[in-house]
């Protein structure tokens, strides 16, 4: 049986509503998922079978591209009223074990860089949040590639 993985492809500014939707979808989604691995995991634990390929399947792929990058910038300050987006997807990355990939063209465009970056093109310094890495529009590709739902915010 072949599942189907959603590829959240966010190009919302931060200060967006869809951004902020963006987020929920993608914790409802992993929560939800998550509850049914182990309910799935209970019952195949008790036949005495394993199924190693879904572990090996990321339950959700996300790409910011566009205005998006802006999330990726730990230097982006937010009041304390609002949501801080970049805080909120690493601590989804954490506990998932989600990479948060950025299109590095669009990123770097916006002022948003990684060392590499930054030295390859002269900048003064690097500010990508830890937990987002800089990846070009390939990653993309790969991603839908692969049988996927994509879903745009």
């Amino acid at each position: 049986m072949t599942t189907t993985t959603p590829l959240l492809l966010i190009t919302a500014d931060p200060s967006h509503p869809l951004a902020h939707l963006a987020l929920r979808y993608a914790r409802a989604y992993l929560n939800g998922a998550a509850n049914s691995d182990a309910i799935n995991n209970t019952d195949t634990n008790s036949t005495g079978s394993s199924d190693n390929a879904a572990s090996e399947q990321p339950l959700l792929n996300v790409f910011f591209y566009g205005d998006s990058a802006h999330i990726a910038n730990r230097l982006r300050w937010q009041s304390a009223d609002q949501l801080d987006l970049t805080k909120e997807w690493q601590s989804l990355a954490e506990q998932y074990q989600l990479p948060l990939p950025v299109c590095v063209s669009t990123a770097l465009s916006r002022g948003v860089s990684d060392v590499d970056n930054s030295s390859r093109h002269q900048l003064d310094g690097a500010n990508l949040a830890t937990g987002f890495t800089l990846v070009g529009l390939s990653e993309l590709a790969m991603m839908m590639q692969d049988d996927c739902r994509l879903i745009q915010f």
